[in-house]
């Protein structure tokens, strides 16, 4: 119940920076960056439409897709997303909070690309088309950014004809902040450290590693061009958060180890894509 509490809680932030995002940054200034949100800022020009309503009736077909293609878990959650975003987009002000259409643009794409990778990173979605990139990643293997790129392609290009060639080129630049934003965020979250360590007391330091950080260790047989002498490396790959603890054991057996660290953005295993007994 915590763990969903807490899920819960990142699904409503998000879904209110979407909100923000549309009425407060995107919309005033005629940019439909693409998505349902996009469409809906392109219907109520156009048609005079309420744009929280063509959410909600677009979120009612994507809700089938989203149960269909992606499972109940992630129903579920697109579910709440579905439902709050079209009612946020009520209840926000449809207010220009900031009158240069260029800065508007540039933060209301960040912000949104940072909202939507929240929803990405609880298996959640606002609906609309944050839920095709789900799809495309799923069965295609295509990345979450690539796919809401490729996916909002059709709103921007009608903007072209309902709003004027800036407003065209904006939603371009925006749907390009965002797909960089959430490509940022996507390698961020998942960045480890990749250490290799030559010491004399290597054995002390594998312990220490296995014990105190949980992480398993790898020994490399090496040779010592100079000296032509056989050594054990210790290859270690562990989360950015455990680096600092990492130097702190090695330091404690010996102060004059060699170490080289390198920064991977993906790793794929056991203890870090799935869960084992033992590390």
């Amino acid at each position: 119940m915590q763990n969903w509490a807490k899920k819960l809680g990142y699904i409503i932030l998000a879904i209110a920076i979407i909100a923000i995002c549309v009425n407060l940054f995107l919309g005033p200034h005629a940019i439909a960056a693409g998505g349902l949100t996009g469409l809906a800022i392109l219907l109520e020009s156009l048609l005079e439409f309420d744009r929280g309503i063509t959410v909600l009736a677009g979120n009612a077909v994507v809700l089938v897709l989203a149960l269909l293609f992606l499972g109940r878990e992630v129903f579920l959650n697109t579910v709440i997303g579905a439902g709050l975003l079209p009612l946020l987009i009520h209840i926000v002000p449809k207010e220009m909070l900031i009158t240069d259409p260029m800065l508007s643009m540039v933060a209301g794409s960040v912000l949104f690309g940072i909202a939507v990778s929240i929803l990405y990173a609880n298996r959640a979605s606002s609906g609309g088309t944050a839920v095709p990139p789900l799809i495309f990643k799923k069965y295609f293997g295509l990345s979450t950014s690539v796919g809401l790129f490729l996916s909002d392609g059709v709103v921007v290009l009608l903007s072209l004809f309902v709003f004027s060639v800036d407003s065209f080129f904006y939603a371009i630049f925006s749907i390009l902040i965002t797909s960089l934003t959430m490509s940022y965020i996507e390698a961020g979250m998942n960045k480890k450290k990749l250490v290799y360590i030559l010491s004399e007391k290597s054995g002390p330091i594998t312990e220490d590693i296995l014990g105190k950080i949980g992480r398993g260790v790898t020994l490399v047989p090496v040779v010592g061009a100079y000296e032509r002498t056989e050594k054990e490396m210790l290859m270690v790959t562990l989360d950015g958060k455990n680096y600092r603890e990492l130097l702190t054991i090695v330091n404690e057996h010996d102060k004059s180890a060699f170490l080289i660290t390198d920064t991977v953005t993906d790793v794929h295993g056991k203890g870090f894509t799935y869960e084992s007994g033992s590390v």
